[in-house]
């Protein structure tokens, strides 16, 4: 809108201005061709940027045709030429009526009445709000004029062809010969020399010819009676930083789901523009526009990612993502990579941006560059919480795609000692610990347990870790003392937490409630420590795939560690 007021201030200072400046053209030519070729240069941008707007379409074909020398034989060419441009990028927009009426006018005024009719068939077969009118208009062009100066020669011809045939027809005799009056019809176009005969053709003429389109403007007719209500559905058909209704936005999104599944390309285009110029801040219908006109065009889709991120969507990461991996699929990976560097620094932060980043450099061989962002991010989190995050994902790159164990559980130590709280650290150490062979491994996967059971981590989140030692030696362990000092262990923190429990029942004072109860609703080792009651009630329950199970919960949680969306 901001566009569209300043070319419209700009177009109307060059009017004010057009009189005195042509005037005075001859004195300073330079002068008057510079101010021109400006406005004439602001006018493409704001129609390459806003090719539906039927109000700057109109305005720029004011502009071309007042500031065109009459007396050069290329003007009228060049003004045609600007006027089809015109009803090709916007004259199949549902309100473009007056854009063709403006182009039926010029052409009328250039007495080119065959271009007028070209036009008619044009927009009789474009469902458009002022259909009905156009048809009418069609008939009055018809009735005031000579087929001959209305209708292409090519289509002259045709029709006099056909309605001789008609007439010999119908003027056989008896005995099957023609009658003198039927063989004097000529097929050319010269006119008849008879009045009443050539009065009777030209009447004859026009009633095929409305008839012909009569045709069509019924099947017209029929696609706009589809159309309207979602026409009438439109309330705001221009941007605005105010958010749409809902029932806007439903009706936008069943009107394009109606023309995907009836319309032509063409229309299907249209409407989206449309729809993205009042919806410009809904990276649902970007999206959708990338997804349709993907089938169609690689370029398409690139220019509308472009649009949607560079312009109206800078800080909207879902559809950046989106676009990175498409310019991906087409090979282009120093572009994905390039928005996805952009997206970052727009919105430094997100985990999302890093891990795609990472997982692009790992896909495509670069273990060294994934690793080193991974470690970027770490050393930068904003708290521990989030360095210990990224230290997850760290320890798995190196151990499951480097294959280095050691330099995978240092990673995960090092954690440990900024966080000694985070029972996910715990879980990812024991899990690479027992990756391996735990008969080989059993003293490493104890020294694990161990250091989990001495943390300062809630109570239950212990005895939780206690359950899982219990269980490991029973499957695993080689000595009977190592098993019951486990287990003696395990039943100790669990009647301390059953004390810390009731007393937190019974009393009212916060300080005796459990540590797990005071947690966040989010934190990774409530929800393991509740998941697991029933497995805690009974001490001798078996899960041979504990540490799997543990990784999973441990890894739910990973839409925590994300900030909350830009507003």
């Amino acid at each position: 809108m901001r566009l569209k007021k300043q070319l419209f201030l700009q177009n109307q200072s060059c009017r004010q201005s057009s009189t005195g400046s042509l005037n005075h053209a001859r004195r300073t030519p330079k002068t008057s061709t510079v101010l021109l070729s400006f406005v004439f240069q602001v006018y493409r941008r704001g129609l390459h940027a806003i090719p539906l707007s039927v109000d700057l379409w109109l305005h720029y074909l004011t502009f071309i045709k007042e500031n065109s020398d009459p007396n050069d034989p290329e003007t009228e060419g060049r003004i045609r030429a600007s006027y089809d441009h015109a009803v090709m990028a916007a004259g199949t927009d549902f309100r473009s009526d007056r854009l063709w009426e403006s182009y039926i006018t010029w052409e009328t005024e250039q007495q080119k009445l065959a271009n007028v009719t070209s036009i008619y068939d044009r927009v009789l077969g474009i469902p458009t709000q002022l259909y009905s009118q156009h048809f009418q208009k069609f008939k009055e062009h018809v009735q005031d004029n000579n087929p001959k100066y209305f209708l292409s020669e090519e289509e002259f011809v045709q029709l006099r062809l056909e309605l001789s045939k008609a007439s010999l027809s119908a003027g056989l005799t008896e005995d099957g010969e023609p009658s003198v009056a039927a063989e004097e019809l000529p097929p050319g176009t010269e006119d008849l020399a008879d009045p009443a005969k050539r009065m009777t053709e030209i009447e004859n003429m026009r009633h095929k010819v409305i008839e012909v389109r009569q045709e069509v403007f019924n099947h017209n007719e029929h696609e706009v009676s589809k159309r309207w209500a979602f026409e009438e559905g439109i309330k705001r058909p221009y941007f605005h930083v105010k958010a749409l209704e809902k029932t806007q936005l439903n009706n936008w999104r069943e009107y394009l789901d109606f023309e995907i599944e009836n319309g032509t390309p063409e229309r299907v285009v249209v409407l989206f523009e449309r729809c993205l110029i009042a919806c410009a801040l809904y990276e649902e219908f970007w999206i959708k526009y990338a997804k349709y006109i993907e089938v169609f065009s690689t370029d398409g889709v690139r220019n509308v990612y472009k649009r949607a991120c560079t312009v109206h969507l800078p800080r909207k990461p879902a559809i950046h993502l989106l676009w990175a991996a498409f310019e991906e699929q087409q090979n282009d990976v120093e572009e994905a990579r390039g928005i996805l560097k952009t997206l970052e620094a727009t919105i430094p932060g997100l985990a999302m941006v890093r891990l795609r980043r990472v997982n692009l450099e790992r896909r495509h061989g670069n273990l060294e560059e994934a690793e080193a962002l991974l470690k970027e991010a770490m050393e930068q989190g904003r708290d521990v919480t989030e360095m210990s995050f990224y230290a997850v994902k760290l320890a798995r790159h190196v151990m499951k795609v480097q294959k280095d164990p050691s330099k995978a559980k240092q990673v995960l130590l090092n954690a440990l000692e900024r966080d000694p709280t985070n029972s996910k650290l715990y879980l990812n150490l024991l899990e690479l610990e027992c990756s391996g062979d735990v008969t080989q491994n059993q003293a490493e996967v104890l020294a694990c347990f161990d250091r989990a059971i001495r943390s300062p981590m809630p109570l239950d989140t212990l005895v939780l870790f206690a359950q899982r030692k219990v269980e490991f030696l029973e499957d695993f362990g080689t000595d009977i003392n190592t098993l019951v000092a486990a287990y003696e262990e395990q039943q100790r923190l669990q009647r301390e937490s059953d004390s810390a429990k009731r007393k937190a029942e019974n009393g009212c004072d916060d300080s005796l409630e459990p540590d797990a109860k005071r947690q966040r609703a989010d934190d990774g080792s409530a929800v393991a420590a509740n998941s697991m009651t029933d497995m805690q009630a009974n001490n001798s329950a078996y899960n041979y795939n504990w540490y799997q199970v543990g990784c999973h919960l441990c890894y739910n949680q990973y839409n925590q560690y994300y900030p909350p969306p830009p507003t």
